[in-house]
C-alpha cells in the first residue's frame, strides 16, 4: 500500500471475526455490516480515497 498509494497500513488483532478498515479515524468498511470481506477492487478504492484525503 505504501508503494502504490503512499499510505501506511497496519493490522490490529481482534476477536470474533471483526474486520474493519478505518481512514483518518472514520470507519470506511466493516465486514460485519457488509457480511463479507472487501474485494480487491474495493480495497484499492478505499486506499485511493484515503490517499486523496490525506494529500
Amino acid at each position: 500500500m505504501a508503494d502504490k498509494f503512499g499510505a501506511e497500513v497496519s493490522l490490529t488483532a481482534s476477536s470474533g471475526g471483526k474486520f474493519e478498515i478505518t481512514v483518518d479515524g472514520r470507519l470506511a468498511y466493516s465486514k460485519k455490516a457488509e457480511g463479507r470481506f472487501p474485494t480487491d477492487e474495493e480495497l484499492d478504492a478505499l486506499a485511493q480515497d484515503g490517499a486523496r484525503a490525506s494529500a
